[in-house]
């Protein structure tokens, strides 16, 4: 299989987020123990294309990450491809974050506009869950990055614009 050239390559990183409805998120507890679990997302550029991408989760102050999240803004999120749809489990296409979670405040106008994304995306149910008091916005803000598309093709995400990825340094 000829290997992509790099225009190519900016084009997956682009569509691959669209790929998965969901996020892995790694959060630190209040004694230090980092902690793993996952909340369905919506992204968006903030500001003209290529600009830096952001990721929102809509997540239940019940949850052991919400807390975390609060005390130590922290966070690392991975976006991976299915099981199912990869030829090498050994290879899965991937794209991780280190981020900076904020928490967006119930009586922002942000906080209405990304939740109606939500709605749009996840349906009825969050209709419910905006009733729901313990229901929170974070964004999760890319402060550096990688995209794996396979063995031996892993991209380093440019920590100035997170919608880009860095070309490949040329090997001695």
């Amino acid at each position: 299989m000829p290997t992509p050239n790099f225009a190519e390559i900016q084009a997956a990183y682009d569509t691959f987020p669209g790929t998965v409805k969901s996020l892995m998120l790694s959060t630190v507890t209040a004694a230090g123990q980092p902690q793993a679990s996952y909340a369905p997302f919506v992204m968006t550029n903030d500001g003209p294309p290529g600009a830096a991408r952001s990721f929102y989760i809509f997540v239940s102050g019940l949850s052991s990450h919400t807390p975390n999240l609060k005390a130590n803004p922290q966070a690392g999120i991975l976006l991976i491809q299915d099981e199912a749809e990869t030829a090498q489990i050994f290879a899965r296409q991937r794209l991780m974050y280190d981020c900076r979670a904020v928490q967006i405040p119930p009586q922002d106008p942000q906080w209405t506009a990304v939740a109606d994304r939500f709605q749009v995306q996840f349906g009825a149910l969050i209709e419910m869950l905006r009733q729901m008091p313990d229901f929170q916005i974070f964004r999760l803000v890319p402060l550096s990055g990688r995209f794996v598309l396979g063995f031996g093709a892993a991209y380093e995400v440019d920590p100035v614009d997170t919608g880009r990825l860095l070309p490949p340094k040329d090997k001695d």
